[in-house]
């Protein structure tokens, strides 16, 4: 059985984020001008007028320390942007961040990349959850922005 909801980065998480990043820096609050940033905290796009922060965040990291994993090499850490003050969390339980192209990169128990996947905008979101979960070594994806590379959200094999 494969829960194939978006998890947000967690109120717990958020909390020492705006604190510290995963980088050990403290975070740098602005006002989002013109709207637009996919917030990870509530799974949507900001709003003009926002108070925001891009902190760095190590997504397998945070996992495999849940996990008891070592991703070794893999363990990146990258750009998010999150309220800069807590928030309620996502508004819906759907698939955020579907609009455009994204990659939906696998991952086994052990936090290695099994490889990855090419999602067009339009495409079913679900059926490549289900195609990346047939394999039974796939214990999470990561759904990633293609132009960047950056961490939209994960979705965990149940």
């Amino acid at each position: 059985m494969t829960d194939r909801t978006a998890r947000p980065v967690t109120p717990e998480v958020l909390k020492s984020l705006r604190v510290a990043d995963d980088a050990g820096r403290p975070p740098a609050p602005f006002t989002d001008a013109e709207g637009g940033a996919p917030l990870r905290c509530c799974l949507r796009h900001s709003t003009a007028g926002e108070l925001i922060a891009l902190v760095s965040y190590a997504p397998l990291r945070r996992w495999a320390a849940e996990t008891g994993a070592d991703p070794g090499a893999y363990d990146e850490q990258g750009p998010v942007f999150i309220h800069a003050r807590e928030c309620p969390g996502p508004a819906d339980t759907g698939l955020p961040f579907t609009h455009a192209h994204r990659t939906v990169r696998r991952y086994s128990a052990d936090g290695r990349i099994l490889g990855g996947r090419l999602v067009a905008a339009g495409e079913s979101f679900q059926e490549a959850f289900a195609q990346a979960f047939s394999d039974p070594e796939v214990a999470l994806v990561h759904v990633r922005a293609v132009e960047y590379g950056c961490f939209l959200y994960e979705v965990r094999r149940a």
